[in-house]
């Protein structure tokens, strides 16, 4: 066992009752950057241990034996105190840092088939200091700040929020394996998706693409490549996101009825690691439905119909270029216009938002303009009637 470190003021209980009563402890390095700290209370005192942060994990034996456990010793704190701030190979009581939650945030995407990316780009935007920071400690203004920072140094507000909800994942799975982490509402408030002014306007205008656009797009993509014409094609007839279409397997097309056949989709996490997966049938197209078979077919029934598409915005750009339309567009556009077709065609909004994997209240805020112009004919016809209905002459009352 490694030599203990000596202080004549906190060695024993008589020495450490001399000490004043104050709200900071007091403080003895035992290790590099490992200092063991007690407390002075009115009642007993408490250990604890600081390395970058502040964990307390005993009582001080000032009024009662030490059990090596609930109560310590200084001695015994010592060690608990190097054991809680090094960790050993299998040891739980060591707190999570930001580090290790990223580390097994991602770990976790990959065995999901999640983009490890979301995991990675998080990292990259952390400075050692953060990294080193133990999540039940982390506080709502320092990751709001944070946050906020990322704007401020020039990032666009829409991958601010991507990243940040990213964050709040590898987060809330860390919480979710350790249940002494109980401080949910520091990246819950924290890192809280920043809305720009104006920012709950629909989209633009040009976000809706005709279905005529939308198929010279589709055809255009396919000239660019097979793999990169049917994952667009997949996005414009469903609306839904990319990283639904990834998960898509063989088994997950079905074509028994040519005429109509469905596509399972899996729901989007957004965010969320303890949502049970579920999966939605969708409404698809024959052609599509055809090309779907022909592409499973071909890759087998262990692999997805689609590979991860790299770069998938700027290989969309090269499209709209050759076609002269609006370079700002994203691969996106396909599911506002999915969106926006089926307003427009009377179906229900319920329906609309079930088959997009999206809620009635976000549809009804981002499209309301849209929802606005669909339900004008029908509202007509339940309008007052400027004149009086025409009576008939012909009528005769029935006899009782």
């Amino acid at each position: 066992m490694a030599r203990s470190r000596y202080s004549n003021s906190l060695k024993n209980r008589t020495n450490r009752l001399k000490l004043p009563i104050k709200k900071k402890p007091y403080k003895l390095l035992i290790a590099p950057q490992i200092f063991l700290c007690y407390r002075r209370n009115e009642g007993p005192g408490t250990w604890s241990v600081e390395a970058g942060w502040l964990k307390r994990f005993a009582l001080a034996d000032d009024y009662e034996a030490a059990n090596n456990g609930s109560v310590m010793t200084f001695y015994q704190a010592q060690q608990r105190a190097l054991k809680l701030a090094r960790g050993s190979e299998g040891d739980s009581d060591k707190p999570v840092t930001v580090d290790e939650a990223l580390t097994a945030y991602e770990t976790d995407l990959g065995a999901r088939g999640g983009a490890k990316y979301n995991a990675t780009s998080v990292r990259n935007h952390l400075d050692a200091a953060m990294l080193s920071k133990v999540v039940m400690l982390l506080t709502e203004q320092e990751l709001l700040s944070w946050r906020n920072g990322l704007v401020t140094k020039g990032l666009k507000l829409s991958s601010a929020n991507r990243i940040g909800k990213s964050f709040k994942a590898a987060l809330a799975l860390a919480a979710k394996r350790d249940k002494r982490i109980t401080n949910g509402g520091a990246w819950k408030n924290g890192l809280k998706p920043l809305k720009a002014k104006g920012g709950s306007n629909p989209p633009r205008d040009n976000y809706y693409l005709p279905d005529a656009g939308i198929r010279d797009i589709v055809a255009e993509c396919y000239v660019e490549g097979d793999d990169f014409g049917a994952a667009i094609d997949v996005l414009a007839v469903t609306g839904t996101r990319e990283s639904q279409a990834l998960k898509i397997y063989p088994h997950d097309l079905r074509d028994d009825n040519e005429n109509e056949p469905r596509l399972m989709v899996w729901c989007s996490n957004k965010g969320a690691v303890d949502r049970d997966p579920e999966q939605r049938s969708v409404p698809i197209t024959p052609k599509l439905a055809a090309m779907l078979r022909k592409r499973a077919d071909a890759r087998g029934a262990k692999r997805p119909l689609f590979d991860r598409i790299w770069n998938m915005s700027a290989r969309f750009r090269v499209v709209l270029k050759r076609l002269e339309l609006d370079l700002t567009l994203t691969p996106y556009t396909m599911r506002h216009s999915s969106i926006i077709r089926q307003i427009l065609a009377n179906v229900p909004v319920r329906v609309i938002a079930f088959n997009h994997d999206t809620s009635v209240q976000e549809i009804e805020r981002t499209y309301g303009r849209y929802l606005g112009d669909a339900s004008n004919d029908l509202t007509r016809k339940g309008l007052l009637a400027d004149t009086e209905p025409q009576k008939l002459d012909n009528v005769v009352r029935l006899a009782r």
